[in-house]
């Protein structure tokens, strides 16, 4: 860890773009941090950790608001689900809805849709005004769908031969469409390089955003939740254990006897015995770990890293082709055979997964605990059997 202009970075190799970007987070914010994994993202960089005592920022909340991780120790027999993972991962694709603007394929519903008073949210007058409860039936129908970009169904096996279940999703179009009302409505820019949005949570609009993210939140849980005990159902199996940790959430917290509002936009909270599953990539372990209190831990605001980061862009990964000629204008980074090579000698059964989500796109999970060893300790490691994504054609704009 080193300390550039008063904000605590991790990482030995630090991304230029996103440390611009959290320098202008520390300058309106007054504290922020910067996680191992961090890479450049809108507003705020992915990785980046600001505070504020009455401030809070729909940038670095970010459009998918709640994204988390879910795991879910099983007792199902690993030498069985080995014998059989290719059909439990069919299992798993046709049961579980992946890509853009899905809608579940089983009726799901759930008591947040009626006993949450901020679905009462109106913004506007008379025939114009827009209502939070506008999103219900859309966000119903979405419950329990993975979407696309980095976001996952894994089934795992740990140091002792025992099954996991691993999911990586947030809030879906619900949490996007909330987050574009509140930005637009600050007058936001569609510019990665603008100043985060922030607004006072003091005031009726920053008490509204602040209402509509915490159930944008819950609506995120009930989705792992619900893809969870699915996915622990194809197993045949019971649920015996489980870590559930978000991030691209704001949560008020204690630091330095302060009162804070605490944004975290791809980290995750990590307090001393909070645990946490951080996925690797889909041809690499993912791990469960825990904070330790350490003088590492206040710098961070009791944060840590939420998967490996990219070191490297989609449209790098992918390439891009002239319209007009189909000849490549930049080729592609990644090849299908790269990443196709990598998963087979990895022994995961893949389903769905682009070259943009290729393990060569990113950091090597490993290293990137080891920048924040001092805070968190692994408790598990989870070698991958099977990974679901969305198919390579899927375009999301509800990812990360």
């Amino acid at each position: 860890m080193q300390i550039i202009d008063n904000i605590p970075v991790w990482g030995t190799q630090v991304d230029e773009y996103a440390l611009k970007q959290i320098r202008t987070c520390y300058w309106i914010f007054g504290q922020a941090a910067m996680m191992a994994d961090h890479h450049k993202g809108y507003g705020v960089p992915i990785g980046g950790v600001i505070a504020h005592e009455h401030l809070i920022s729909p940038s670095g909340v970010g459009y998918d608001i709640g994204c988390g991780n879910k795991a879910v120790l099983t007792d199902a027999d690993a030498k069985d689900v080995r014998a059989n993972i290719a059909r439990i991962m069919d299992d798993v694709w046709s049961t579980v809805s992946f890509g853009l603007g899905r809608k579940n394929r089983e009726d799901v519903d759930h008591g947040l849709f009626v006993d949450d008073d901020a679905w009462q949210i109106t913004q506007g007058a008379n025939s114009a005004a827009w209502k939070l409860t506008s999103l219900r039936d859309m966000a119903r129908a979405q419950l329990g769908t993975v979407g696309s970009g980095n976001h996952y169904v894994d089934i795992l096996q740990d140091e002792q031969e025992r099954i996991w279940v691993g999911v990586h999703f947030g809030s879906r179009g619900f949490g996007h469409k909330i987050a574009t009302r509140f930005l637009n409505r600050a007058g936001a820019k569609d510019d990665m390089d603008s100043a985060p949005v922030a607004l006072d949570a003091r005031t009726q609009e920053g008490q509204d955003y602040i209402a509509a993210m915490k159930l944008a939140g819950r609506y995120a849980y009930a989705g792992r939740d619900w893809v969870c005990d699915r996915a622990v159902k194809i197993l045949g199996a019971r649920a015996i254990d489980s870590v559930h940790n978000h991030h691209n959430f704001a949560w008020q917290e204690t630091h330095g006897g302060k009162s804070l509002w605490v944004v975290r936009k791809g980290a995750t909270p990590a307090f001393p015995g909070q645990r946490g599953f951080v996925g690797g990539t889909m041809g690499e372990n993912s791990v469960i770990l825990e904070g330790v209190e350490n003088g590492d831990a206040p710098l961070s605001l009791y944060s840590t890293v939420h998967g490996a980061g990219r070191v490297m862009g989609r449209m790098d990964a992918k390439g891009k082709r002239d319209k007009a000629t189909g000849e490549w204008k930049r080729p592609p980074k990644v090849t299908q055979e790269m990443m196709d090579t990598w998963v087979a000698e990895a022994r995961v059964e893949l389903r769905g997964g682009g070259v943009d989500e290729s393990p060569h796109c990113y950091k090597r999970l490993p290293e990137v605990l080891a920048e924040h060893s001092a805070s968190v300790r692994v408790l598990h490691t989870l070698k991958p059997l099977g990974v679901a994504m969305a198919g390579k054609n899927e375009f999301d704009p509800f990812k990360d």
